[in-house]
């Protein structure tokens, strides 16, 4: 019987884990210090919030691991001994290992900012985080974010439902601008600014400063502007978390280094979501996956390798999902802030109401490439089976009401859409189906 050893019980080494227990009747060990039992990291917000206790974002009773024979350890590991193999934790514990999974996911990335070790530098990644941030946060009347995108959205809402005043501090000269193309980006900016949050755009952290007792005073941008504050929050992206694993002789880059069956350089070793990183691109996409259903979808792909049906990692299209605020946002295949050779974008904004479609297809074959949509819902099935079956825009426009799954009675939109489209393109397309509405009877 193995000794399977996982590090990390975010999503990836969870969603491991079980899959092996289902093929399996190796010893498991989960080992974390972050928290004993597994929680949706994306739900952290929503404690913050209220409208969560912890115990609604863990997804399995505490009895579960018991019952399957997953053995959890609360401990952070300092270290890997891959010639003894033997995990070594700050707590003095050693655990030999047969097979060793990486699941350490990740850490906040900074960027050696004068002051950034000051008390009141908050970031939002862990559960450790949060209670910071709960501990922080408490009689404030200001917070300042440096960075954007997906997590500095998540802060500034947490903090902004407590009604502390929020100043963003956004390099781009429009809110990601380095993933949405600008008109998007122009909307999540000013769908951001209607709800009360201070952007700063085109603008940077140059300088933290203290008081006498070493907490967070205010900062300084890099247009010399000083802002007076108690907390700042650093959303500036993450770095895999592999800082442990620096003389173990397992190869490393900005990550672990894999293949596409998530080996490593050492036999028996391996490596899964946000710590992981491909030797080369997986269909296209970047070598590290920092996004929740990439990370399982590494934990059940490994998972099969584990228990004896060696499988590579075979994503279909990129895609992702999130909240600006109320603002529902969905992207599907490519749609970068920046067209390539050979590309073209076709947009469509509602003239009253923060709903938009931008599609970005070939001008030589007009090939689909991808979709960004906000305020909109489309269903993963159809869009997965058009990009990857080369479907052209025209026939994803004139299928799209079939696409759609916004609640029944809402709305529909894509008459307008397509008639857009026409006008903008010469065009003569028609909708050939009707909107399938999302019901109880398209669960038969």
């Amino acid at each position: 019987m193995r000794k399977i050893v996982i590090i990390g019980n975010g999503i990836s080494g969870i969603t491991c884990a079980r899959n092996i227990r289902k093929k399996c009747d190796d010893e498991i060990t989960v080992i974390s210090g972050e928290t004993e039992h597994f929680f949706s990291r994306t739900a952290l917000m929503y404690l913050y919030m209220g409208h969560m206790k912890f115990e609604h974002i863990k997804p399995y009773e505490d009895f579960f691991w018991a019952k399957n024979r997953i053995t959890l350890l609360k401990e952070y590991v300092c270290a890997v001994d891959t010639i003894k193999k033997i995990v070594l934790t700050r707590e003095n514990t050693t655990i030999p290992f047969d097979t060793l999974i990486i699941a350490s996911g990740s850490i906040t990335k900074k960027f050696n900012w004068p002051g950034q070790d000051l008390k009141g530098v908050i970031s939002l990644y862990s559960y450790q985080d949060l209670q910071e941030i709960e501990e922080r946060t408490k009689n404030i009347k200001n917070a300042v974010i440096v960075g954007g995108g997906l997590i500095g959205i998540e802060l500034a809402e947490m903090l902004h439902s407590r009604g502390i005043e929020v100043t963003m501090l956004v390099l781009e000269k429009y809110y990601w601008n380095s993933i949405l193309p600008q008109t998007d980006a122009e909307l999540v900016g000013n769908h951001v600014e209607k709800h009360g949050i201070r952007i700063l755009y085109e603008t940077g952290l140059k300088e933290i400063i203290g008081d006498s007792s070493g907490n967070v005073h205010a900062v300084i941008t890099t247009k010399g502007e000083t802002i007076q504050c108690p907390v700042i929050g650093i959303t500036t992206g993450v770095t895999p978390n592999i800082n442990f694993l620096v003389n173990s002789g397992i190869e490393l880059d900005k990550g672990v280094l894999i293949n596409s069956y998530f080996e490593t350089n050492i036999a028996d070793v391996y490596a899964i979501g946000d710590c992981a990183q491909f030797r080369e691109s997986v269909n296209g996409r970047k070598t590290i996956e920092q996004v929740w259903y990439t990370g399982r979808m590494h934990g059940e792909t490994l998972a099969q390798t584990i228990a004896g049906s060696k499988t590579a990692y075979n994503p279909g299209p990129w895609f992702n999902s999130a909240k600006f605020m109320d603002l529902e946002y969905q992207t599907y295949g490519t749609v970068l802030s920046k067209l390539k050779d050979d590309e073209t974008f076709f947009h469509w904004k509602h003239p009253k109401k923060e709903i938009a479609f931008t599609a970005v297809y070939t001008i030589s074959t007009k090939k689909f490439i991808g979709v960004n949509t906000f305020g909109l819902r489309l269903r993963h099935e159809y869009l997965d089976k058009w990009l990857s079956n080369d479907a052209t825009i025209d026939f994803v426009l004139t299928n799209l009401p079939a696409a759609v799954f916004d609640k029944e009675f809402s709305a529909d939109y894509t008459a307008e859409i397509i008639r857009s489209y026409n006008e903008q393109t010469g065009a003569a397309l028609q909708p050939k189906t009707k909107r399938s509405t999302f019901s109880f009877l398209n669960f038969k």
